[in-house]
């Protein structure tokens, strides 16, 4: 898609559709679509009478211009109330619009900086969710379709400033909102993929042609690197399949003096049918998406470059599925994880944890960072707790997870703090071994976390819960069915946030 930004009056610029905005409970139009409503005699206010149009956010209606107009047809998008306009709401309007205009059949869009009733937030902010919204609405999967595939549509989006310096905030908010949304269909596409196409040596791949063609360092290790290195956990989940396990480590060194040193750790489980305590068919459908941390982190990685933070970033990925066969774990196994813990598995569809586990673990030897942040479809627990619309963090440090807060905040993705229970910690404790890796069923995600705490030591660690968030089973305002994406923004804005541009 190409995105221009323009200040010529919104009645002059050609396109087959013009985006203008109304605003909930007002009696009028916005001075813009005013001036476009008198270019058409009226046209726009008769026709949203007549169909009662109310201005909710995400609601749509259009007229045809009949030769009046530069365009082919002016679309209103419903903006909700005024003084509740966010950078959220121009976000999910942006989408509500540009996949209405595609329905349309329209491949270049016209649409005004909309938000204007958001006067605090600058136009860059707003740009950049504008941008977002376009590009995360507009976004299909059908590279599997044989018959007639959904095409994309929107080939140009011109986006309207009112002046020269709101139009230099406009394309640099829309800069930053083609590399977030990069990063986000990037991990939909990987997530949206069959198992039998994405597995542990397919992510490998993944993350040697982004290396490449971003310039990161890139190192896989192999299942005997792991064994050297300890790994006993992550390689004890991989006992069962007939696919290799893979570890990835991707680094980002910024051009001028890192401000911190970060590792990113994503889940990157490609089917996970439960191991010998096999899942039930209905859930084990969707489990295609358990790597949904790693193709976050492999989003993240891949757009880091362009976005330029000047902190150093270490993308790491323990890869593997968790199948039954003869050679799987066994509930009663007990594993030696990186840092020497001992772990008894009684269960073994409890497997992320024990694959973080040796990802924390190196972590914490190999780069020595400064903060830790793992993204995983951890537990059915949390997407109890939490539902399918919202993330779950839990933190051995209140500062650190603060500022992720912050930045899902700022993204627009929701993500709920869930405490530490110190206490919790006895449901872990095992006869045999320094740890089981479950514990009873109440508080399931905070035992999952309080586990992954165990390797986290003292280094500041945030660990998102993403289970219920990682994958939806209807359309979302900006996110259509199947693999989300979640989290990608979100550790993109901590990450600026933390480092700013280098």
């Amino acid at each position: 898609m190409k995105v221009n930004v323009s200040t010529r009056p919104l009645t002059d610029v050609a396109g087959d559709v013009l985006v203008v905005e109304r605003y909930a409970g007002q009696p009028r139009l916005t001075p813009e679509a005013l001036r476009v409503d008198r270019a058409l005699d009226g046209l726009l206010t008769q026709v949203l009478g007549e169909e009662r149009f109310e201005g909710r956010l995400g609601e749509t209606s259009f007229v045809h211009a009949a030769g009046r107009l530069a365009v082919k047809r002016v679309l209103v998008v419903g903006m909700g109330p005024r003084a509740e306009c966010t950078a959220e709401t121009v976000r999910r309007a942006a989408s509500a619009a540009a996949r209405r205009a595609r329905d349309l059949g329209a491949r270049t869009v016209v649409m005004r900086l909309i938000g204007s009733g958001a006067t605090r937030i600058p136009p860059e902010t707003r740009a950049q969710a504008l941008g977002e919204g376009v590009r995360l609405g507009v976004y299909v999967f059908d590279r599997y379709k044989t018959g007639k595939k959904e095409e994309l549509g929107i080939e140009v989006l011109t986006v309207l400033a009112s002046d020269a310096r709101e139009q230099a905030a406009a394309r640099q908010g829309l800069r930053l909102a083609e590399l977030t949304a990069e990063a986000t269909n990037f991990a939909r596409d990987l997530i949206n993929e069959p198992a039998n196409s994405v597995t542990a040596t397919a992510l490998a791949e993944a993350a040697r042609g982004i290396a490449k063609a971003v310039g990161l360092r890139v190192r896989i290790h192999d299942r005997a690197a792991c064994e050297r290195m300890g790994m006993g956990a992550f390689l004890g989940v991989n006992r069962g399949s007939t696919e290799p396990p893979r570890f990835i480590h991707l680094t980002y060194v910024p051009k001028g003096r890192a401000r911190r040193r970060i590792a990113l750790i994503g889940k990157g489980i490609t089917f996970d049918s439960g191991g010998l305590d096999l899942k039930p068919a209905d859930a084990m459908e969707r489990m295609k998406g358990d790597m949904s941390g790693a193709a976050a982190v492999l989003g993240i990685m891949k757009v880091l470059p362009g976005l330029g933070p000047a902190v150093e970033v270490h993308g790491l990925i323990a890869a593997t599925d968790n199948m039954p066969s003869g050679s799987a774990t066994k509930p009663g196994d007990i594993l030696r994880a990186m840092n020497g813990t001992t772990i008894e598995v009684n269960n073994t569809d409890a497997e992320g944890r024990l694959t973080l586990a040796d990802a924390v673990a190196y972590a914490r030897k190999e780069v020595k960072p400064d903060e830790i942040v793992d993204i995983a479809t951890l537990t059915g627990a949390c997407a109890i707790a939490l539902g399918q619309l919202c993330a779950g963090a839990m933190t051995n440090n209140p500062t650190l997870q603060a500022r992720v807060l912050r930045a899902a905040e700022r993204a627009g993705e929701r993500v709920w703090p869930l405490p530490l229970i110190d206490e919790y910690r006895e449901g872990l404790r095992s006869e045999v071994a320094d740890l089981k890796n479950t514990g009873p069923r109440p508080g399931g995600a905070i035992t999952a976390a309080l586990f992954l705490k165990e390797f986290a030591g003292d280094t500041p660690w945030v660990h998102l819960d993403i289970a219920g968030a990682a994958f939806t089973d209807k359309d979302l305002p900006y996110a259509p069915k199947g693999g989300v994406g979640f989290g990608a923004r979100t550790l993109l804005a901590y990450l600026m946030a933390t480092g700013g541009r280098s």
